[in-house]
């Protein structure tokens, strides 16, 4: 039962951070840096595949 509420919480926190990490790849500031130099901001991608991990490690709590 316990790894069932950690796979569902960390499902919920991988979604939390999967739309973090895409508010910070959107925001305008991101898209001039895109623009201008091209380099991406780290927040983007550590919330985006952080986010990414975390649902897979619940989804596999969850069997």
């Amino acid at each position: 039962m316990n790894g069932k509420i950690l796979g569902i919480i960390l499902i919920v926190v991988g979604v939390a951070l999967v739309a973090w990490g895409y508010n910070v790849y959107d925001a305008v500031e991101a898209q001039l840096t895109r623009t201008f130099s091209g380099d991406t901001p780290i927040e983007a991608w550590i919330g985006m595949v952080g986010g990414a991990i975390c649902v897979a490690v619940g989804v596999f709590k969850l069997k």
